[in-house]
């Protein structure tokens, strides 16, 4: 990798053929730790993509008032879950940070001022998914927050900002679930892979529809696309890392899907490829 240091507004990533883009639909914290489809659909997906200088993850489990980006040189691991077995809870993932790339991700984004965080860290939906990855944990990883006071357009037009780092050898990645309606999960159902409740189906297919014909526009306007979506989403924050990725896309990109099943009712795992 190219470097160049001590030059006022110098990148230390070098050019690089431009990375893919991401949207991992990341599901249970239980998946750090147990095997199934989808942890193998995450390994698979990181043996085959090049291996990037460093990770920027958009996840659904940071939300902040203005947006913040990590910038410390090691961040920690961040159990945000309850009610788990104490196994998950002593997982690390030691990936270093990268105060450098947080610094150029804050000079490249002028939606919004970007504050330099030194607290956060990295939380599951960051850590649960790179640790099927990366599990030697040795790509420098930022995470982005979601400023929840901004509508869905402006998390769009944020995403495209980033889309220089893509050419620095960057891999970006939102981390949420298409569906994700926890109120509604059947958890007897746990470990059933592929079951759906109707609406549920029925939002996921709509949304595949519009992310495969690039109708960004009505997944913008995800408000407007009736009862399916409204049980899909109850809240924005597994949806609006998605549009950070679509804002990425450039045109005759190809896209691809994985991991594409419901589990639990009321949650899809479908995961996203660009370029």
């Amino acid at each position: 990798m190219e470097q160049s240091f001590g030059i006022p507004g110098s990148s230390s990533f070098g050019s690089t053929e431009q990375m893919p883009v991401l949207f991992i639909g990341h599901g249970s914290p239980m998946n750090a730790i147990e095997e199934n489809e989808f942890t193998e659909g995450w390994r698979l997906i990181g043996r085959t993509l090049p291996k990037p200088n460093a990770v920027l993850c958009v996840s659904a489990h940071w939300e902040t008032r203005g947006t913040q980006v990590t910038a410390m040189e090691k961040p920690r691991t961040i159990h945000d879950f309850g009610g788990f077995p104490q196994e998950l809870f002593e997982v690390q993932y030691p990936a270093p940070g990268s105060p450098d790339l947080a610094k150029e991700t804050r000079e490249i984004i002028h939606k919004a001022e970007v504050s330099l965080d030194e607290r956060w860290g990295l939380d599951h939906g960051c850590w649960s998914v790179l640790k099927r990855m990366y599990p030697a944990a040795d790509v420098p990883v930022i995470q982005l927050s979601l400023d929840y006071t901004r509508d869905a357009q402006f998390h769009y037009d944020l995403g495209k900002e980033l889309s220089a780092l893509r050419k620095k050898g960057i891999l970006i990645i939102g981390s949420g679930n298409l569906v994700h309606n926890l109120r509604l999960v059947d958890w007897n159902r746990m470990y059933e892979t592929g079951f759906g409740l109707d609406w549920a189906i029925e939002a996921n297919e709509k949304m595949k529809k519009f992310i495969l014909a690039n109708e960004h526009k009505s997944l913008i306007d995800f408000r407007s696309q009736g009862k399916a979506f409204d049980l899909a989403i109850p809240t924005p924050e597994h949806f609006l890392p998605l549009l950070y990725v679509l804002g990425l896309k450039e045109e005759n990109e190809k896209i691809e899907l994985f991991n594409d099943k419901p589990v639990m009712g009321s949650l899809t795992m479908t995961s996203v490829k660009i370029g």
